[in-house]
């Protein structure tokens, strides 16, 4: 049987349970065992794929095609391993199969209702991780703060599980604040007594409590949160701010996290084993010695959020490269002809990643053309690859009018286009091209160089396409393909040879970027970048 552990959260939200859902995850691995992590979000969206990135920030793909919630991209970054569709369940997906149910008449008439009906279902969702992966622990993080009308069901459920796995195979873990009062001077105990006391209404008692503040509570607070939260002495665990969020699992293990964790549910393991990630991290603690601008030109920089695994994954490639990032992040709406140079004349490597609809695409173009002419390093993902057809159609080609008929459906010269497989798409959440899939390299290409593979899988998610109309002139006129699908018919990748680094993906490698293995595009993007870094400071 497997183990589950449930993390919740109190007194305010974005507390960083799922920081510390996947610090644990990286630990009890790290001591031999087979672990996955699942989020359960209260909010009644089917998923996150139809909501603004300001909303909710980005919206994190796994191999088979799920829109997820980002925290799935720390669980993947730091446990290592591949999540799918179990890994997310939203109150709105899980109505939605409920009522499908009833009116399939699955329910033989019964009065649907949310309990066992609701609950029933959230703890279908929670077993399926184990059963389907033979898991020797599901981490299981419920959305939300303790008291929310929301996530009332998601606790009945889970107290439920409690009782049918027995004590032995369940964990309760409550992550809470302990603000920090500067008149008085001290931390109080007492907002966390009172989340302790609000989850015990619902008939869970926590376990552990992981307190989160800006620097140590001190032993005094750790004991009279014990005793006021009827919990064991070594039972309060500090998670407080680190420099590199990555440290967290060195952290929390330093408190003896996953030691108690074992204990309490009996699990027999080895010691853990953080060599790797220990080294890992002094890399990243010696590369603060140089230090390289990334101009990021997006749409939604004002929540960084909303580009979480791309910032993720430029420290990624960094690191490798013995280097820290600046991101500076550039609102493409602001970008124009006459103020390019001022506003990214000082990056050493620009990127532009993924988003939606016409807001702020021209600034993103004259952004793609300045990179191209000037020589800076340029990564362009998803809308960024588009966007870098769109600036070499008109910048090379000559096409002043070529655009993506996303943005304007009487252009000449459609470079890019709806796919084929969209053209009868009516509904807009989960029916874009999503998840996992295979792309051959080309020969001789940037793109077979980096991944030293012929075929390699990454992740996707969009509606449009490079237009096979221009593929033959585009090529003629010095765009070179660097990775189609392998029956060739959509184009993957694009590059630009007389450059130091020109690169634009359809795919998203920011979603399959680890710290201990960084993703290719963003290790040699950030070496490109480097290296020009290096040469204006000769």
């Amino acid at each position: 049987m497997s183990k589950y552990i449930f993390i919740t959260g109190g007194v305010v939200s974005g507390l960083g349970k799922g920081i510390t859902a996947a610090s644990l995850g990286r630990l009890l691995k790290n001591r031999g065992l087979k672990v996955m992590a699942q989020k359960l979000d209260p909010y009644m969206n089917v998923d996150p794929g139809t909501m603004s990135p300001y909303q909710h920030g980005e919206v994190f793909i796994t191999d088979d095609g799920a829109e997820t919630d980002l925290d799935l991209g720390h669980y993947e970054r730091f446990i290592d391993e591949n999540l799918n569709r179990f890994s997310n369940l939203t109150s709105g997906k899980c109505y939605f199969n409920v009522l499908t149910k009833e009116r399939r008449g699955d329910y033989l008439g019964s009065t649907v209702q949310i309990i066992p009906h609701v609950t029933d279902e959230i703890k279908r969702f929670i077993y399926s991780v184990g059963e389907k992966d033979h898991v020797d622990v599901v981490l299981t993080e419920i959305g939300g703060t303790t008291g929310d009308i929301e996530s009332q069901p998601f606790l009945e459920a889970i107290r439920q599980v409690s009782h049918e796995v027995g004590e032995k195979n369940c964990l309760f873990i409550h992550v809470t604040l302990v603000p920090f009062i500067p008149g008085s001077e001290e931390y109080k105990s007492k907002p966390t007594q009172h989340s302790v006391k609000e989850l015990m209404t619902m008939g869970i008692f926590p376990d552990i409590i992981v307190t989160r503040s800006d620097g140590p509570i001190g032993q005094t607070i750790k004991d009279k949160i014990a005793l006021f939260c009827n919990v064991k002495p070594d039972c309060v665990i500090e998670n407080f701010t680190v420099p590199i969020l990555y440290q967290a699992p060195v952290m929390l293990h330093e408190e003896h996290l996953d030691d108690i964790v074992c204990r309490e549910l009996d699990l027999k393991t080895g010691p853990c084993d953080l060599k790797d990630w220990k080294a890992f991290l002094k890399r990243a603690e010696k590369a603060k010695e140089t230090k390289i601008k990334i101009a990021l030109v997006g749409k939604y920089v004002q929540l960084h959020d909303a580009y979480l695994s791309v910032m993720e994954s430029l420290k990624h490639g960094g690191w490798q490269n013995g280097c820290d990032i600046d991101i500076d992040w550039v609102d493409s709406q602001t970008v124009r002809e006459d103020n390019v140079a001022e506003l990214l004349g000082s990056a050493d490597g620009i990127i532009v990643p993924g988003g939606f609809g016409e807001r702020g695409i021209e600034g993103m173009v004259i952004t793609a053309e300045y990179a191209l002419k000037n020589k800076i390093p340029y990564l362009g993902i998803c809308l960024g690859m588009q966007i870098s057809v769109i600036a070499y159609s008109r910048a090379v080609m000559g096409w002043e009018d070529a655009n993506s008929t996303e943005f304007d459906k009487h252009t000449t010269h459609p470079v890019i286009d709806l796919m084929n497989s969209q053209l009868d798409v009516e509904k807009m959440g989960g029916t874009m091209r999503l998840g996992s899939y295979p792309c051959h390299t080309t020969e001789g290409s940037m793109l077979r160089a980096l991944y030293g593979e012929d075929i390699i899988r990454e992740r996707h998610r969009h509606r449009f396409e490079f237009n096979n109309e221009f593929r033959t002139e585009l090529s003629n006129g010095g765009l070179s393909i660097g990775g189609v699908s392998p029956d060739n018919t959509l184009v993957e990748a694009i590059e630009v040879k007389d450059h130091p680094f020109f690169l634009g993906v359809q795919y998203h490698p920011e979603f399959k970027s680890r710290p201990l293995t960084p993703n290719p595009c963003f290790v040699g993007f950030t070496k490109a970048s480097l290296d020009n870094f290096n040469k204006k400071n000769k």
